[in-house]
C-alpha cells in the first residue's frame, strides 16, 4: 500500500497556487510533484511526470480543469474553485472530490483521505453488476449511478438515474439483492423507495437529501431522509 499520493497543483492564480501548495505540505499523505499556473503547460508535461492525484482549479484560460481531468488517464482529480455550478460536471467525470473556495485544511485533508481510500481499493474491485432491465441484460455501472428507486410502474422493479440524466428500469430486482452488490461506502438507502449514490448529494439536512441532478423544471431532485435509515446515512456521510 503506498503511503503518499504524488500529486500536482493547478491553479492559474498564483496567490491560490501559493496557499494550496503551504495547506498540502501540512498533509503527510501528500508528496508535492510539481505545481503550475498554466494548464496547457501541465498538459504538455504529463507525458514527463510521475503522478497520482490532480488538485486543479476550473475556471482557467486555454483549457478549464473539467476537459484537462477527461484527457488524464486513470489519475485522481480533485476540484478547488470559487464557482460552485461546476459539481455535477465534476462528479460527471468521477472526480474525487469538490472544494468551493477558500479551502479550508480540514476539508482538503478530508478530500486527499477519500483520493488515498480510492488510490489504495484494489483494481480488482468489482465496477458492475449485471441485471435485466425491460430492453434485456445490462452491466450497470457503479460510478454512473445517482439514485435507484422503486419503479412506479410495478414495486416489483427499480428505475436507476444515471449520471447522464437517462433512466433505466431494472425488473423484479429487491434493494436487498442491489445493496449487497452496491459499494457499501459509496450508496445508502435513504428510506422504503430509494437509494442514493452518496457523491450525487449536493445538500442535506435531517429530512431531505436535494442531489446535483436537475429535474425538467430545472429544479434539484429532491429525495425524503427516512428516520429509519437517518442513522446510517449520517455515518456515511461524515466518513
Amino acid at each position: 500500500m503506498n503511503t503518499k499520493l504524488k500529486c500536482l497543483l493547478l491553479d492559474d492564480e498564483l496567490p491560490g497556487l501559493t496557499y494550496l501548495k503551504m495547506l498540502c505540505e501540512q498533509i503527510p499523505e501528500v508528496e508535492i510533484v510539481k505545481t503550475f499556473n498554466n494548464p496547457e503547460k501541465l498538459l504538455s508535461e504529463i507525458p514527463e511526470l510521475d503522478f497520482d492525484l490532480l488538485i486543479s482549479d476550473i475556471e482557467m484560460p486555454g483549457i478549464d480543469g473539467l476537459h484537462l481531468a477527461e484527457m488524464l488517464d486513470n489519475k485522481l482529480v480533485i476540484f478547488c474553485t470559487a464557482y460552485k455550478e461546476y459539481a455535477a460536471d465534476a462528479f460527471n467525470i468521477d472526480a474525487v472530490d469538490y472544494i468551493t473556495k477558500p479551502v479550508k485544511l480540514e476539508r482538503l485533508q478530508k478530500a486527499i483521505s477519500k483520493a488515498f481510500e480510492r488510490f489504495n481499493k484494489p483494481d480488482s474491485s468489482k465496477k458492475f453488476i449485471q441485471l435485466n432491465t425491460d430492453k434485456g441484460k445490462t452491466l450497470l455501472y457503479f460510478n454512473q449511478i445517482q439514485y435507484i428507486k422503486t419503479a412506479v410502474s410495478d414495486s416489483r422493479d427499480k428505475t436507476v438515474l444515471l449520471l447522464d440524466g437517462s433512466f433505466l428500469n431494472l425488473k423484479n430486482v429487491k434493494f436487498d439483492t442491489l445493496l449487497n452488490e452496491l459499494p457499501d461506502a459509496d450508496f445508502c438507502r435513504v428510506n422504503k423507495k430509494e437509494i442514493v449514490a452518496v457523491k450525487a448529494i449536493k445538500f442535506f439536512n435531517h429530512n431531505e437529501i436535494v442531489l446535483h441532478h436537475l429535474e425538467k423544471n430545472n429544479k434539484n431532485s429532491t429525495l425524503i431522509l427516512s428516520e429509519t435509515y437517518r442513522s446510517d446515512f449520517l455515518k456515511k456521510v461524515k466518513l
